[in-house]
């Protein structure tokens, strides 16, 4: 789902990602102990180690940080333009390899839910390894899964190789949020948005219109290899300015102070979490024990359901669009494009709408709102710019939804669990979003409304987690 990226959220808090890493090229020359690993969305794991740093003249410091935050964003804009771009080329890539459309929601789903299952393991690999080390690593393997689909020989290939994408995008963001912000402290961190914030932001919005004309005029395959140059570009940059970073070998993971302070009690809200040992499990990676606090429950199942949901359609509309009623890909990608222009406008509206209605108001009307647009989808068969007007009124309405419930399933969770929890409620989400293309794809051979009625389903069904699961 196309909603603010991790970065954009948590560049606007000021807030860092993960506790700093031993990386000594992009580490600040301080020592002790650094921040609380307080996170507020795309936290990099369990726990985070802090080394002393190895002092160095900040005149080589800033080329290193400079090259830090050049190759971070050139992966955010990968990673995000991958999200979007596939979709409008499926119907296409179907016919090339001699497949039925309701076969290509593998191709989607297998890469979203790699995302899903990967992305907990971030922190534990950053801890381990080094950010920077990780992150380059992640960056190499999305880029070369990049060119492996771009020559994929039929869908089994293809399928195999999105998985390979998925383990290099679902570590890229957490290892990259950890290596941005173990290079610059607290207080520069507000001014990186100007360099961060419209390009992540940007890269899924075009996407689909990328990945459309693509499709039409050169071949499904660029929606890949568009990728593989500036993979090799920011490997190489990275490789060249952070190559200290990489010849370190960090050492096992410290306890830090986060580890050994006492379980905070459940009075104020908090929900205790396992200590110690208890974090080399699923558990522990994930903060499991959070999903006892009914508001985080209602809010991670209310955005999981609506992910399905939004997935879905985004994954069954295009098809239909170009199979049912003989659009071209090009055309899909135009009319699907202004979707991604909602959501932006959404992350603009929300606190005013939240302000004046309330989060429980602006959540049920906008399940209810997205859930009758995907009926008319189904049910109606509209003019491209009538399409692009659902579309556009589909990212607004789900967009403040799922922001509004987002923010409110956060309200009790402490800090020292915050970025598990975070992880947790991505990943859930995202796999979700997997599920949901999964089961359009199944329902797809009963026809295209089939599976937009299902896809407005899942909506209705997250209208129904946010009504009856209500915070004690």
């Amino acid at each position: 789902m196309n909603e603010a990226t991790p970065v954009q959220d948590s560049v606007r808090t000021g807030e860092s990602a993960s506790t700093e890493t031993s990386d000594p090229v992009i580490s600040r020359d301080r020592t002790g102990p650094g921040p609380s690993g307080t996170e507020t969305t795309a936290g990099p794991g369990p726990s985070g180690t802090d080394a002393a740093a190895e002092p160095d003249p900040a005149g080589a410091r800033s080329p290193a940080r400079g090259a830090v935050l050049t190759v971070y964003v050139v992966a955010m804009c990968m990673n995000g333009l991958d999200a979007t771009i596939v979709n409008p080329a499926l119907f296409v890539i179907a016919t090339d390899l001699g497949v039925t459309p309701a076969a290509s929601n593998l191709v989607e789903g297998a890469f979203l839910a790699t995302l899903a299952v990967i992305m907990p393991v971030a922190g534990w690999l950053c801890d381990r390894y080094g950010a920077a080390r990780v992150f380059l690593g992640a960056l190499a393997l999305f880029t070369a899964a990049s060119a492996l689909c771009g020559i994929a020989w039929n869908l089994e290939s293809l399928v195999a190789f999105r998985v390979l994408q998925g383990i290099g995008g679902g570590v890229l963001t957490p290892a990259g949020m950890t290596m941005l912000f173990t290079a610059y402290p607290p207080e520069e961190r507000m001014r990186l948005s100007r360099y961060i914030v419209v390009p992540t932001a940007l890269a899924p919005v075009l996407g689909p219109v990328l990945g459309g004309l693509l499709a039409e005029h050169l071949s499904w395959r660029w929606a890949f290899l568009i990728n593989v140059p500036f993979g090799l570009a920011a490997v190489t940059l990275g490789l060249v300015a952070m190559g200290g970073s990489l010849r370190a070998v960090p050492g096992a993971a410290e306890r830090t102070a986060e580890d050994t302070a006492p379980e905070p009690g459940t009075a104020d809200g908090e929900v205790p979490e396992p200590r110690g040992s208890g974090r080399s499990g699923l558990a522990g990676l994930l903060a499991l024990r959070v999903l006892a606090d009914r508001g985080f429950l209602r809010g991670t199942a209310t955005a999981s359901l609506a992910a399905a949901g939004l997935m879905g359609m985004l994954f069954a509309f295009p098809l239909m669009y170009q199979d049912a009623l003989g659009a071209s890909a090009a055309d899909a990608g135009l009319v699907v494009f202004p979707e991604a222009l909602g959501l932006m406008a959404a992350g603009f509206l929300v606190d005013r709408t939240c302000a004046r209605w309330g989060e429980r108001r602006v959540t049920a009307l906008g399940l209810l709102g997205g859930a009758a647009l995907f009926a008319v989808l189904a049910l109606t068969t509209p003019g491209p710019w009538t399409l692009r007007a659902i579309m556009f009124s589909v990212g607004l309405v789900l967009g403040q939804a799922v922001t509004a419930v987002q923010v409110s399933a956060f309200t009790s969770i402490g800090p020292e669990v915050m970025g598990r929890a975070m992880t947790l409620f991505q990943s859930l989400r995202m796999l979700a979003g997997a599920l949901g293309v999964g089961a359009c794809g199944l329902v797809l051979p009963l026809g295209y409304p089939a599976a937009l009625l299902l896809s407005a389903a899942f909506l209705l069904s997250a209208f129904l987690a946010s009504v009856l699961i209500t915070p004690r």
